[in-house]
């Protein structure tokens, strides 16, 4: 109950979407370079494939998933031991269960791919901690789960992962992660 109220009240706290992209399923990268870039318009996309809609929040504070008022779940020491965390490993898959019994389709759909690519990766199961999994959300300012990381840094949620995965992106990026 005290979480689905603060959903409801962190959803009165972000702002009303400012746009609706169209997005080609041909180029995630532009996407998720959009969406970390903050940008409201995300024009040039190529209409010769089906479309889906996207929304896009312009100026949506880190804080503004956890509670009316600031603070939120995300404590200094919370996201140190995230930090770290990320440092350690190079793909981390925040999700619903693990990767021997996934929770959820798309957590079970990234898991899947990860296999698939035969990568060596570390999954965080987001739903044993509350206060953990409303951090991650301050955290990677993306307000869904399952959440890649790859060296360190946030990649995308499900769909991002799998239109990646798709176009051989995803893989190349894999192989320089491990290099590196």
């Amino acid at each position: 109950m005290a979480t689905a109220m603060r959903s409801l009240q962190a959803s009165n706290v972000v702002r009303p979407t400012t746009l609706i992209a169209e997005v080609s399923g041909i180029q995630p990268t532009s996407v998720r370079c959009a969406w970390k870039a903050g940008l409201v318009n995300l024009g040039g996309f190529s209409t010769a494939v089906p479309r889906r809609e996207v929304k896009v929040r312009s100026g949506v504070a880190r804080d503004s998933f956890g509670a009316p008022g600031g603070g939120g779940a995300l404590t200094p020491e919370l996201e140190q031991a995230i930090d770290k965390f990320l440092s350690e490993n190079k793909v981390v898959l925040f999700m619903k269960g693990n990767k021997q019994f996934p929770q959820c389709g798309f957590s079970n759909t990234c898991v899947q791919i990860l296999n698939t690519l035969n990568v060596p990766y570390e999954t965080v199961n987001i739903l044993e901690d509350d206060n953990l999994r409303q951090g991650m959300k301050e955290y990677s300012a993306w307000p869904t789960f399952p959440q890649l990381y790859i060296d360190g840094e946030f990649f995308g949620g499900c769909d991002i992962t799998y239109e990646s995965y798709n176009s051989g992106e995803l893989k190349e990026l894999l192989d320089r992660a491990m290099l590196s």
